[in-house]
């Protein structure tokens, strides 16, 4: 069956909303990227192109770039949600003073908000009155911008608490190079995205220290029991941690050049303060400000995470990287299994 053509908003042209508007505008969909940089729509519209955060990609024509915000969701029905974190509240706030009709957000972000310690669905809740939300759906996975605006092979997932919904942003997205499953856990999907940018910037720092292979691999692997051990105590499907949102996303930015949280985390490693490496970034680190509330989730609900305690500790509390890397290696003994044997205990428990 053809695929039915729409008119799509994507709010937020960063790398991400701008690669995901490429993927749509693929897909035949009439795509309008909201940015809140004048110039920066005045450079989409007249060269095709958005070289501060993909240089060498060209837009497809029909992605057209937005300044307005009320010509943007004018008559839209599905809005593709592509800003960070902290910008949330206010975006959504923005958004609901100019709608005139209900609307299905698929938000693209990866984060918790500290102190409220909600997550990204959540907040979008709180913000957006009922009357004016069809549903919230998440997209997430390994997936990094620069290899999507490229066409290569990737796959991710979306989740909702609706999921017809859930397959209208599967079928809107899918084709030969942009692969898109479903996953009924929207707590899974959503934690398993966030917290992974802490074990990236863990990953950077002992790459940055010069520590290896081997202790980058145990850092994933016991960074993946931290993530696992939290979202369960939350209410997730254990399951989901060792699909494309868990250990898939994971992996991916743990592992790649293209991460910003690895970059970040890497040049800690090397010696230089936080607010160093954010301003040399010159992008959001998703990660620094999931670090602290993954820690008050930690305490929370009473799940050791040692690897976000530690990193914790170096971003906020000015600890050195190398001395709480060689804390975290000289832990106490304990048993491998330990974490999986629990987390099914209490799966049982709850069945």
């Amino acid at each position: 069956m053809q695929k039915k053509h729409e008119t799509i908003a994507v709010v937020g042209a960063g790398s991400w909303g701008t690669a995901l508007a490429i993927v749509l505008a693929d897909n035949n969909h009439e795509v309008r990227l909201w940015s809140h940089n004048d110039q920066q729509v005045k450079e989409i519209n007249e060269f095709h192109t958005n070289k501060k955060y993909l240089p060498e990609i060209t837009l497809p024509d029909l992605i057209t770039g937005y300044a307005s915000l009320p010509d943007t969701l004018d008559g839209v029905e599905t809005v593709i949600l592509a800003v960070p974190t902290k910008a949330i509240r206010e975006v959504i706030g923005k958004m609901r003073e100019v709608l005139k009709a209900p609307i299905t957000i698929a938000h693209v972000s990866k984060g918790i908000e500290p102190d409220t310690l909600l997550r990204i669905s959540e907040m979008i809740k709180e913000e957006m009155p009922e009357h004016l939300l069809k549903a919230i759906v998440v997209l997430s996975g390994p997936s990094h911008a620069e290899e999507v605006s490229l066409r290569h092979p990737t796959t991710v997932t979306v989740t909702s608490e609706n999921m017809e919904a859930a397959e209208k942003i599967q079928d809107l997205f899918i084709n030969h190079n942009f692969r898109v499953y479903t996953n009924s856990d929207v707590i899974g999907v959503e934690i398993g995205g966030a917290l992974k940018n802490i074990i990236a910037l863990a990953a950077g720092i002992t790459d940055g220290l010069g520590y290896g292979d081997n202790a980058k691999a145990a850092l994933i692997t016991r960074g993946l029991a931290e993530i696992a051990r939290l979202g369960t105590k939350m209410g997730a499907n254990p399951l989901t941690f060792a699909g494309l949102a868990g250990i898939g996303d994971l992996i991916v930015t743990c592992t790649s050049v293209h991460s910003r949280n690895w970059r970040a985390g890497n040049m800690l490693g090397k010696g230089k303060s936080l607010d160093e490496v954010l301003e040399s970034m010159g992008m959001v680190v998703e990660g620094v400000r999931t670090t602290k509330a993954a820690y008050q989730l930690a305490k929370k609900y009473e799940v050791k995470m040692p690897i976000a305690a530690a990193l914790y500790d170096v971003l906020f509390n000015g600890k050195d990287a190398k001395e709480a890397a060689d804390v975290l290696m000289s832990r106490g003994k304990t048993h491998e299994m330990e974490d999986l044997v629990n987390i099914l205990e209490e799966r049982n428990e709850e069945g």
